[in-house]
């Protein structure tokens, strides 16, 4: 008898074990395919992805950031999936992982709200690497667009990481954006002086230098009588590269020229008259 109930529980654990096998077994197997053949369609995907941002020159930042995100979750998506086709109760996960979410996002506020700047700095690209902005009361070259923050590097060699919240908030000066700028100068020359010789040497001396641009023509013209000169403010155009050659050659080039003819320079005096008192 006691034979009998063994081969008979032994015959029930058997076909016990081939039920659980034949049900979960076959369950797993499938959501394996299922979870091997969407990794590699999001791969497959992202490589679609990848090529049509390239063809769209996104930023390399902006692009690597949107492969990580887009593929982050696609495959959460699909790893909630195989976790359902196993059995696995996924309303409870997903409200863990949200709970867990907002508590991140609540502590990082401050962090998130860089990170939202630097997507929009680099999807609407109000500046870009290797132009010269101003913000923030800094003034550099930018080097870098990073997702938190932005490195400028300053005319004197100086690094300054400016935070991407604040200058997605902020006034940004893009200097050099422009294919063409214009230069302001002014000179002052004294009271005495010819004026009109004044801006013809300014005039022959703006159009021996070929950086600068034919069209638009320089303007030139008094700006203010001061104190101690006439004041002449100098306008011409040229290459924003070339902004500061033109600059610093400008005004070295009519130091020589106003000395050359005999043009004064004025700078602020004062006469101090002493009496003597009988």
């Amino acid at each position: 008898m006691n034979e009998v109930l063994k081969k008979l529980n032994s015959e029930e654990l058997m076909n016990t074990s081939m039920d659980i096998f034949m049900t979960y077994g076959m369950k797993l197997f499938t959501a394996l395919i299922v979870l091997a053949v969407g990794w590699w369609v999001i791969g497959r995907m992202m490589d679609i992805m990848d090529r049509g941002l390239n063809k769209a020159n996104t930023e390399a930042t902006l692009a690597r950031f949107l492969h990580s995100i887009v593929s982050i979750f696609l495959k959460a998506i699909l790893l909630v999936i195989f976790a359902s086709m196993v059995g696995v109760e996924t309303t409870s996960l997903i409200a863990l992982l949200g709970a867990a979410g907002l508590a991140v996002g609540l502590a990082l506020q401050g962090s998130l709200s860089n990170f939202a700047g630097g997507v929009l700095i680099l999807f609407f690209k109000p500046f870009k690497a290797g132009d010269e902005i101003e913000a923030q009361g800094y003034r550099g070259v930018v080097q870098e667009i990073q997702i938190f923050n932005t490195i400028l590097l300053t005319r004197d060699n100086e690094k300054i990481i400016i935070p991407n919240g604040t200058l997605s908030n902020g006034c940004v000066k893009n200097i050099f954006c422009e294919p063409v700028r214009r230069v302001d100068m002014t000179f002052g020359i004294s009271y005495e002086d010819d004026l009109l010789k004044a801006k013809e040497i300014i005039r022959a001396e703006l159009s021996k230098d070929e950086n600068i641009l034919d069209t638009p023509k320089p303007d030139i013209f008094i700006s203010a009588h001061a104190d101690s000169s006439i004041n002449i403010l100098v306008r011409p155009w040229c290459q924003s590269a070339k902004y500061w050659e033109v600059y610093f050659g400008t005004h070295e080039r009519l130091k020589l020229a106003f000395d050359k003819a005999g043009i004064t320079i004025p700078f602020p005096q004062r006469d101090v008259h002493i009496r003597q008192a009988n």
